[in-house]
């Protein structure tokens, strides 16, 4: 099983775009996939057609100890659930404080669905934001994917990320690694867009070998800025069936052939 955080604690860059069409394009492709939301807004549910109400059973519900991912999951394509997330689950922050080992919860509730409920890849759609969730998160997973918008505050940006994963690293999970760097939003032939590429191609490349995005690659596909893109989330669809012959679902599908590439390379560590 490969398990993948989608992080960035900066909104509007693409992150619950990439992390609903990395796991719907997998889903298309014969991989049993778990989309889980971890960001209250609920966009990735939405996206994928959820729309929690009240009674309906969320990540909320798994992070409090009352459900498991198995009773929350919803089946939304062939080979595809969703975990989905509401408002409610900006109260965790609040609730989770005195909690003993509150960083774990995912990470432990994560092991039993794996158990039980064998799937080929868990997705984790994090909230914009460097708290209690994001590390739930990080420390329930291998790998993190961070979506990037090739401008400058988001060369700053990416730094607290960075140490967000080293402290995890440190103190919750050893086998954390920064694969990949998703360029989104991307406007071709601008010089701003190569010039911040080529700076954290640069940094990445004097990195630590220790650190754990040392061994992070920048994704040779670079997701175009495309309307489509942000069209399909209002009719409940990834790309790939809202309009499938788009640039979007073109960027995302070779995306897809670099992120099942790593596979074969070896280059990923698995989750027991």
């Amino acid at each position: 099983m490969r398990t993948i955080a989608v992080m960035n604690q900066k909104g509007g860059v693409g992150k619950t775009t990439t992390s609903v069409n990395l796991a719907a394009g997998l889903a298309t492709r014969g991989r049993k996939v778990c989309l889980i939301d971890l960001d209250p807004q609920g966009h990735a549910s939405m996206h994928l057609g959820v729309e929690p109400t009240n009674s309906t059973p969320t990540i909320y519900q798994v992070l409090a100890g009352d459900k498991t991912l198995a009773d929350v999951r919803q089946m939304v394509a062939a080979n595809l659930w969703v975990v989905p997330a509401n408002v409610e689950l900006a109260a965790v922050e609040m609730e989770l404080a005195n909690v003993a080992d509150r960083e774990l919860i995912l990470r432990d509730t994560l092991q039993q669905f794996a158990k039980s409920q064998p799937v080929d890849y868990v997705i984790i759609d994090c909230p914009p934001s460097l708290g209690v969730l994001t590390v739930n998160a990080l420390t329930a997973v291998k790998e993190v994917f961070i979506p990037l918008q090739p401008h400058f505050f988001a060369l700053q940006g990416l730094s607290k990320l960075l140490e967000t994963t080293a402290r995890v690293t440190r103190r919750l999970n050893r086998e954390l690694k920064v694969s990949g760097v998703v360029v989104c939003l991307f406007e071709t032939g601008t010089r701003l867009a190569s010039d911040v590429i080529a700076d954290l191609t640069n940094f990445l490349r004097s990195s630590d070998p220790n650190a754990p995005w040392a061994n992070a690659r920048i994704f040779q596909t670079k997701i175009r800025r495309n309307i489509k893109l942000a069209e399909a989330p209002s009719f409940g669809q990834s790309i790939f069936d809202y309009e499938p012959r788009s640039a979007g679902a073109q960027d995302y599908q070779s995306i897809l052939e670099e992120v099942i590439a790593m596979e074969a390379a070896g280059s990923i560590p698995h989750a027991a």
